[in-house]
């Protein structure tokens, strides 16, 4: 019964390991975070302002993408405010791909444990999966506070130059909710990696009487 159990959990481990990998993964590498859309506006030139934004880069709806600002150059005559931006873009940006590799190191870890029955290595990959999960959430939360910081900045600025973005509307895209839920599911294999540390400390136990 116990193997049996180990044995089904593997392969929800597998399942969900695999798909907090590559959900992730896809979120990182699209450009549909965070979406701008002024096509709402009167003229058709207008339309070419709506843009999608991603962790790297922002793309007009003409498909013409340009690179955002590198958080790590130095940079002397620059606002408090850009500053702050700057450090945002730069904690997700460090965040997200950290937890792709925590998730490989700590699934290696895992299947191993689950392999040689052991309770050491199982925990280790338990909680290391856990501290991925928080570095995934961590990093989606301050994307999120990043763009709305960028945005009123953005308002800020438009109502200086007395330009109307009333009609201008914001969202975020799916590649956001595919890196929401690569954490559910690194957060569902970190407790499966707990709870086999648990059959397998119980498998002992009866193997000992």
């Amino acid at each position: 019964m116990v193997r049996l159990t180990l044995g089904i959990l593997a392969v929800f481990l597998a399942v969900c390991g695999v798909s907090s990998f590559v959900l992730l993964g896809v979120a990182i590498g699209t450009d549909y975070w965070y979406i701008i859309d002024v096509s709402q506006r009167d003229g058709s030139s207008n339309i070419s302002l709506s843009s999608t934004s991603g962790l790297w880069r922002t793309c007009n709806s003409q498909k013409q993408c340009q690179p955002f600002v590198n958080p790590f150059e130095g940079g002397k005559n620059i606002t408090d405010t850009y500053r702050q931006l700057l450090k945002m873009h730069g904690t997700f940006i460090v965040l997200l791909p950290l937890s792709m590799i925590i998730m490989v190191v700590g699934g290696m870890m895992g299947f191993i444990g689950l392999l040689a029955r052991a309770y050491l290595l199982l925990l280790m990959a338990g909680v290391l999966l856990l501290l991925g999960t928080l570095s995934t959430l961590t990093g989606v939360s301050v994307y999120m506070a990043y763009s709305a910081a960028v945005f009123q900045e953005a308002l800020c600025l438009a109502e200086q130059r007395g330009v109307n973005l009333d009609v201008v509307s914001t969202v975020f895209g799916w590649s956001l909710v595919l890196a929401w839920l690569s954490g559910a599911t690194q957060l569902l294999t970190s407790a499966g990696f707990l709870l086999a540390c648990r059959i397998t400390t119980k498998q002992r136990e009866e193997l000992e009487l």
